[in-house]
């Protein structure tokens, strides 16, 4: 039975440290740059070859996250980086961008290659595609069941996140903190939109609700469902958390390998966590726990609270100018962390005194305790306890991973005595002085084992030595103590040794299609009334969302069908045009269909328009993430892309329902006329649109480059693209108007 792979995350050495020797099979970090998580602390190169380093001697595969969208002004910068990772022996690249995955794989055949989730691993036939382009492994979407990843029948390695944050949106799929907060989550700057407050708005009126945080997912945690997971035949699971403390990575990590190891060994049927190990996991870091998607839980958001919110450590029954007294259900230590959830402030307990107002390091559970009032509360509040100062220290002592050894000795007379050291995958051998015949003392095998046996802070621990010697031998046991020092060096080094040697590859380009001379306007349409208004004057294509209003005018040469962005039930079309939203329609729609790329396909790269050119996308859309110069960088060559000059984007599409969650409100969805939207603390109003059981966020404004076409047609733009929400027929006129004359 081949064992899962327990994958830990890595932002720094302590991380790193805390991982490899609280079990991780592999861990995952990242460079300086074109990671997902750019505010973690990461790793330098040179950091970066040493964590390759220490990684490898443990045994340790170290998978790199390049899992950001590649800009065209970077790819060569992008490429050098990816030849440093390859050449300081890397095991594995994390990737989202296509572009790169294909020019990857091109360049380097044999460095390995995984799907991000940032890639929208969420159906079969995206999958296909994708171990088509060179991955060899997909961590899937975590919006998947286990039942549907057991169903994805494909024989590529499959990774699933176990636990950790969760996103509300489908990975790679968020706008959100690009066009509302000026920084990408495709680019690893996400600012956490789905962790600020938001009103619920129904028919322009504010629906009355006692929790804010609308959008905030709870963390992961599926550590008492483990025995299923492994049931499944999963091939790597994943511990989110490259932002959060050594000692979580380490205490997951270590709970994670227990139970593991336990279900291989058949000690337990049972793999359940005790009372204790769970109030430590909450200590850690949660904002309540669910077992998500994987398991069919439907509430995964916490609208309470978007904080660690750790355990309730008890009750304040009295409030004074200098103290506050709290009546404790856990023990209280001194620099602890506590927050008191009504006010939401939060303090390190400095000073701790217990009931008879004396200054104490500690106070047990069921006891009253008082703290200094640096808050400046005002009435009583339930406390939380977010931060163990007790926990922390606990965690910060880890018993070293040792790696076991055998040594082989041979001492004949009159020849140099050998040493052999093995690790069961590596054995060296090195030869010491010429043995004597004892003249007064011998030499006895058990002072030979016991100097050979000295690897004091070396990470080898001796599990067996076989000595083969003469009677009445006499060596002088410096060589040997020599001997096993030379040894263990250069067993440390085989181990660590990571170096690869570039190889000359050839420049794979590849062909694109080019753009025709004809300028074309271009309309997405959600109702008839604006459809009927694109007939009438006239767009050169018009693409229409509704599947029945589709239906209904798809005699006509240039109308499309807009395929879903979350699919699971490929309809069947042939000779049809498609403007298709996620890889899985690319590759089950591109044999038999006039196929143009969304923009949900973030194309950010002249590399990605080739692949999809390649597989069958006769126009590619490019990101609406790219500025004016970036648009330039790539319009070097002709290529047939369309670019959104007018509309409102959608910034996330979830399978998460807020209004189910505020509202209780599912099957009168589908016949409800409605209207919701989110608003923010400025007051601006984001759309929610229902459809399929899917949530999609609009932007609360529209975007409108109408007025910059002649400059965009200057750099060899040749497609433009109209979005249509809720404008009426004379709306949309004025604005295909105004468009035909900018062009």
């Amino acid at each position: 039975m081949k064992k899962v792979e327990l994958l830990s995350p890595v932002g720094n050495f302590d991380m790193l440290y805390q991982a490899i020797h609280n079990g991780a099979d592999a861990v995952y970090l990242a460079g300086c740059d074109f990671g997902a998580r750019k505010f973690s602390k990461n790793f330098t190169n040179d950091e970066l070859i040493e964590a390759i380093k220490y990684s490898h001697l443990y045994g340790v595969f170290v998978y790199v996250t390049v899992n950001t969208l590649i800009y065209e002004c970077e790819v060569e910068n992008f490429i050098s980086y990816i030849e440093f990772l390859y050449a300081n022996g890397v095991d594995a690249l994390i990737m989202q961008d296509i572009g790169m995955i294909k020019l990857v794989h091109d360049r380097f055949p044999d460095f390995e290659i995984h799907a991000s989730t940032q890639c929208h691993n969420h159906n079969e036939e995206g999958i296909k595609l994708l171990k088509e382009l060179g991955c060899s492994r997909v961590v899937f979407a975590r919006e998947m069941s286990l039942d549907e990843i057991k169903n994805i029948n494909i024989d590529i390695e499959k990774e699933v996140f176990v636990y950790g944050a969760l996103c509300i949106c489908y990975s790679g799929c968020c706008l959100f903190s690009s066009l509302n907060g000026g920084r990408s989550g495709n680019r690893g700057e996400c600012v956490g939109s789905c962790r600020l407050p938001y009103k619920l708005i129904k028919n322009e009126k504010q629906v009355k609700l006692t929790d804010k945080y609308l959008l905030s997912a709870k963390e992961l945690n599926t550590i008492n469902n483990l025995k299923e997971i492994l049931d499944s035949g999963i091939d790597s699971l994943k511990i989110e958390g490259r932002m959060k403390t050594p000692a979580y990575v380490g205490y997951v990590t270590k709970l994670y390998r227990m139970l593991i190891d336990k279900y291989y060994q058949k000690q337990d049927t049972n793999l359940q966590l005790t009372k204790k190990e769970m109030t430590n996991l909450k200590l850690l870091y949660n904002r309540e726990f669910t077992k998500g998607y994987l398991f069919n839980e439907v509430d995964i958001t916490n609208t309470k609270s978007p904080n660690h919110i750790g355990i309730e450590l008890g009750k304040v029954i009295k409030v004074t100018n200098k103290c506050i007294y709290i009546k404790l259900n856990y023990e209280l230590n001194q620099e602890d962390g506590i927050r008191f959830k009504k006010v939401n402030k939060g303090m390190i307990v400095n000073k701790l005194y217990d009931s008879k107002n004396k200054l104490t390091s500690k106070v047990n559970k069921g006891n009253i305790c008082m703290v200094d009032n640096k808050i400046g509360l005002k009435e009583n509040d339930i406390v939380l306890k977010t931060l163990s100062s007790k926990l922390i220290k606990e965690l910060e002592v880890v018993t070293k991973k040792v790696i076991k050894v055998n040594f082989r000795a041979k001492f004949r007379i009159g020849k140099s005595f050998s040493i052999t050291i093995s690790d069961g995958n590596n054995e060296i051998t090195e030869f010491g002085d010429v043995v004597d015949k004892a003249i007064k003392r011998e030499v006895t095998t058990q002072n030979i084992k016991t100097s050979i046996s000295k690897l004091g802070a070396t990470p080898f621990d001796v599990d067996d030595i076989k000595v083969e010697k003469d009677d009445g031998i006499f060596v002088n046991l410096k060589s040997i103590n020599e001997v096993r020092r030379k040894l263990v060096d250069k067993l440390i080094e085989v181990r660590s040794f990571s170096k690869r040697r570039l190889v000359n590859y050839r420049n794979i380009c590849g062909s694109y299609i080019e753009a025709s001379n004809n300028i074309s306007l271009n309309v997405l349409v959600r109702n008839e009334e604006q459809l009927k208004c694109c007939i009438d004057n006239k767009v050169d294509n018009i693409y229409i969302a509704d599947y029945d209003l589709y239906i209904k005018y798809k005699s006509l040469d240039n109308v499309y069908y807009r395929c879903n962005r979350v699919n699971n039930n490929y309809r069947k079309f042939n000779n049809s045009k498609l403007l298709v939203c996620e890889m899985g329609s690319i590759n089950k729609y591109k044999n038999n269909n006039f196929l143009v790329s969304d923009y949900y396909l973030n194309v950010t790269n002249s590399y990605s328009i080739k692949v999809l050119n390649s597989l069958g996308a006769e126009r590619v859309t490019l990101s609406s993430e790219l500025d004016f110069n970036k648009i330039r960088d790539i319009m070097k060559c002709h290529y047939n892309v369309e670019l959104i000059i007018y509309g409102r984007l959608e910034l996330m599409v979830m399978k998460y329902c807020p209004l189910k969650k505020c509202l209780n409100y599912c099957d009168e969805c589908k016949n409800s006329c409605d209207n919701f939207s989110l608003e923010d603390r400025f007051g601006n109003r984001f759309p929610i649109i229902r459809k399929n059981c899917l949530t999609h966020i609009m932007h609360f404004k529209n975007i409108d480059y109408i007025d910059d076409l002649k400059k965009y047609i200057d750099i060899g733009i040749t497609n433009f693209r109209i979005e249509l929400f809720d404008e009426n027929y004379k709306m949309v006129e004025n604005c295909i108007k105004k468009a035909r004359n900018m062009l």
